[in-house]
C-alpha cells in the first residue's frame, strides 16, 4: 500500500481550488487528529481515498482552516470526524458547530484497535490517526456530537472546583502531617489532624514553643471551637503535650510555613463547604436529579448527570449500563473460559462515584451488606466482584427512577438468589 496516502501538506500550501473542484457535489469527511498543538486533518470522500490529508497549528491558523473548509464544501454535504480528545479540540468543534457543519465523534478505542486494519502496520502516527478516523465514520461507527447543555457545564464546572478543592485539602493535609512529625509528632496522635480545633489551633499559634507560651488562649481557642465534644481531659493533654514534646524546634521560617498550611485548609474548607452548597442547589432545583439523589447521593448523581446524558435519554436500563462503562466483557477461546469483567468504556469519574455510592449502601442497608457478605462468600473472598455487580444494580435502577419509579432495594437484592455454596 502506498505510503502516500499519509502525507500531510501544511496549511499555507494546500491548492484549495484543486480540492474544491475534484471534490464538487460529494459528501465529503473532514476527520481530525486533535493535539495540544499540531492539528492534522484529512479530507476523504465516500470512495474511501484520501483527498488532502493537511496539518495546521492551533490555535493560530485554526479560525483561517474553518473559514477555507467551510467556503470550499457546502455545510449540507460537510462531516466533521472527531475523537473527544480531553479539551483541546473543543474551540475548533464550537468553530465548525457555527459554521453549520456536522460534528461526530468517535472512540479512541476504536481507532486504536484499527490500527493495522486496513494497511496491515499496527503504527499509528497523527496523519495514520486522521485517516483512520475518516474510514470509521465512513464505516458507519461513529456518533453524532451533542453539545451538553448549560446545566450540565453548570454542574461539570461546580464539580471541577471541587475536585480542585479536594486536592489542594488533601495535598496540605499532608504536608502539614509531615511537618508535625517533625517539630509536635504528640499532636497528631492525641487529636485527628484533620479537625478544626487542631487547624484553628497551628494557624494561630503555629508551634508547640508558641501554644506553651499562650496556652492560656490556646485552651479558650480549644475550648471554643471543640465545643461539647472535645473533653477537657483532651484539652489538657494537648497542652501538655506541647510542653514536653519531642519534636524538633522551628524557626521562623517553619513556624510560618505551618501556620500557613494549616490557615489554607481552613480556607480550603470553607470553599469546599460553598461548592457543596451551590451542587445542593442544583440537584434540588432539578426534578430528575432530586430523585436520582435519593440512590446515590446528590454530588454523584451531579457527577452522572454532568458525564452523561440524562439516563432518560438511554432507550433501557442497559443502554445506560453500557453508557457508564459497567457492561460486561469476556475473552473465552476453545477450553479456556475467560473472566467475566466490565468495559471501563464510560467516562471514569462516574464509576468512582457510584463505587463509594455502593460502599455506602454496603455499610447502612442490612439486606444489601447481608447480600454482599453472601456475594463475597460464593465468590470465594473476592469483594470487589460484589462491589461491582452492587454498581451495576444501582446505574440500572438510576435508569427506572429517573422515570419515576420508586426505589426499592428489595427488588434489586434478592438475597434467596445468592447463597454460600457447602
Amino acid at each position: 500500500m502506498s505510503k502516500r496516502r499519509y502525507h500531510a501538506t501544511k496549511f499555507d500550501k494546500v491548492n484549495w481550488a484543486a480540492i474544491e473542484e475534484r471534490s464538487a457535489g460529494q459528501r465529503i469527511v473532514f476527520a481530525v487528529d486533535v493535539a495540544k498543538d499540531d492539528f492534522v486533518g484529512t479530507l476523504m470522500g465516500e470512495d474511501r481515498m484520501p483527498i488532502e490529508t493537511v496539518k495546521w497549528t492551533h490555535p493560530q491558523q485554526t479560525q483561517a482552516l474553518v473559514v477555507q473548509v467551510v467556503n470550499t464544501f457546502d455545510p449540507a454535504h460537510l462531516e466533521v470526524a472527531m475523537e473527544p480528545s480531553g479539551t483541546y479540540g473543543d474551540s475548533l468543534r464550537w468553530l465548525l458547530v457555527n459554521a453549520g457543519a456536522s460534528v461526530f465523534w468517535i472512540s479512541p478505542k476504536r481507532v486504536h484497535d484499527a490500527a493495522e486494519l486496513y494497511d496491515g502496520v499496527p503504527s499509528l502516527h497523527d496523519a495514520k490517526a486522521a485517516y483512520l478516523i475518516a474510514r470509521l465514520h465512513l464505516d458507519g461507527v461513529s456518533q453524532p456530537w451533542h453539545e451538553p447543555s448549560e446545566q450540565r457545564r453548570s454542574l461539570s464546572a461546580q464539580l471541577g472546583l471541587l475536585e480542585m478543592y479536594r486536592e489542594r485539602h488533601q495535598h496540605s493535609l499532608s504536608r502539614l502531617e509531615a511537618l508535625l512529625s517533625r517539630h509536635w509528632p504528640e499532636v497528631i496522635r492525641q487529636i485527628d489532624i484533620a479537625s478544626a480545633t487542631l487547624l484553628k489551633l497551628i494557624a494561630a499559634y503555629g508551634d508547640p514553643k508558641s501554644v506553651v507560651l499562650h496556652a492560656e488562649a490556646a485552651e479558650g481557642l480549644m475550648r471554643r471551637t471543640g465545643g461539647v465534644g472535645l473533653r477537657p481531659e483532651k484539652i489538657e493533654q494537648v497542652l501538655e503535650g506541647a510542653r514536653h514534646t519531642v519534636g524538633m524546634p522551628c524557626i521562623d521560617a517553619e513556624h510560618h510555613v505551618l501556620q500557613t498550611l494549616a490557615q489554607d485548609m481552613i480556607d480550603t474548607r470553607e470553599a469546599l463547604r460553598r461548592v457543596e452548597k451551590a451542587l445542593e442547589s442544583q440537584v434540588e432545583a432539578d426534578p430528575i436529579l432530586e430523585q436520582l439523589s435519593v440512590v446515590v447521593g446528590k454530588t454523584t448523581s451531579a457527577v452522572l448527570l454532568s458525564s452523561q446524558e440524562s439516563p432518560r435519554a438511554f432507550a433501557n436500563a442497559d443502554s445506560y449500563l453500557k453508557s457508564l462503562g459497567l457492561n460486561l466483557k469476556e475473552r473465552s477461546s476453545g477450553k479456556h473460559k475467560g473472566q467475566l469483567k466490565i468495559t471501563k468504556r464510560g467516562p471514569g469519574v462516574a464509576r468512582r462515584y457510584l463505587y463509594f455510592a455502593a460502599l455506602r449502601w454496603i455499610k447502612r442497608d442490612a439486606g444489601i451488606q447481608q447480600w454482599y457478605q453472601r456475594k463475597v462468600a460464593r465468590d470465594g473472598g473476592l469483594k470487589s466482584k460484589a462491589i461491582i455487580a452492587i454498581m451495576r444494580k444501582l446505574t440500572k435502577a438510576l435508569w427506572h427512577v429517573a422515570r419515576g419509579e420508586r426505589f426499592d432495594p428489595g427488588k434489586l437484592f434478592n438475597n434467596k438468589a445468592v447463597t454460600t455454596p457447602a
